[in-house]
């Protein structure tokens, strides 16, 4: 008797990472919005078209008024761009998301920690603030606060090919070729010690010290903490081919030499 066939599942689950670009909104103003989209979209179309995007609303504050997301979401779609989720703080930001059929993602640490009313002493009144330590008692041992934990460096001995994406959560450090068409990403630093290529991100998370130093700059993109610049800009720079590293001064990327 032959055996019965196995049944091959509908679908399978897994966990991947992907690389989003997240639109920071700073204000309500969704016709600002579409001048200033259009600008950055004529200067970057082919990076960005029909890229997935994320919509950052914690900073809007209840003074700026209401935001229409309905509107924004539709202006970046006719620039090409598709919103898959909203990370917002305001309760009405929220809810029209939802409503959108947006995923929300949760906020930041440092945004969550903003958020957290400070805890409370045993008595119930509020703890004391930084200068608390000076005003002790003599002879007392508050608690030191626990240290951060480090952050593990991971090293890529092998070349990266082109479709390959590479993260870590520390420090990424590379000893051999990244490829035309790769992602390597990174919480911190990235080290490239061979010629660097592809799409280059350090500070993911949001880490504006975060730096990329590289011996030869090839890259198609190179971002930090989510503010980046495409080929067509570095191809004109100085350093390209060359030795450099790239940075965020001021809210602006830079790039100098080794």
């Amino acid at each position: 008797m032959n055996a019965t066939p196995a049944v091959r599942p509908a679908f399978l689950m897994k966990g991947s990472a992907f690389t989003f670009t997240v639109l920071e909104i700073t204000g309500t103003d969704t016709a600002a919005f579409s001048q200033e989209l259009a600008a950055r979209m004529a200067q970057s179309a082919s990076l960005l078209r029909n890229a997935p995007v994320v919509l950052a609303l914690e900073k809007l504050e209840e003074a700026d008024g209401a935001l229409d997301l309905a509107t924004l979401v539709a202006i970046c779609r006719v620039h090409t761009l598709h919103p898959v989720a909203v990370r917002a703080q305001r309760p009405e930001d929220l809810a029209q998301a939802a409503k959108l059929g947006l995923a929300l993602l949760p906020l930041r640490p440092r945004e969550r920690q903003a958020e957290a009313p400070a805890p409370a002493a045993a008595d119930g009144a509020p703890a004391a603030g930084p200068g608390a330590a000076e005003s002790t008692a003599a002879g007392s041992n508050p608690q030191a606060a626990a240290p951060a934990a480090p952050r593990r460096t991971r090293v890529i001995a092998q070349p990266v090919r082109g479709g390959q994406q590479i993260y870590a959560e520390g420090d990424l450090v590379l000893l051999a070729p990244v490829s035309a068409g790769a992602e390597v990403m990174a919480d911190g630093h990235i080290h490239a010690w061979a010629p660097l290529r592809g799409r280059v991100l350090a500070g993911v998370q949001g880490d504006t010290e975060a730096r990329i130093y590289c011996r030869e700059l090839q890259a198609e993109l190179v971002a930090v903490a989510g503010h980046y610049r495409t080929a067509d800009v570095l191809r004109s720079h100085a350093l390209w081919g060359a030795g450099a590293q790239v940075l965020l001064r001021d809210g602006e990327i830079e790039i100098v030499a080794l």
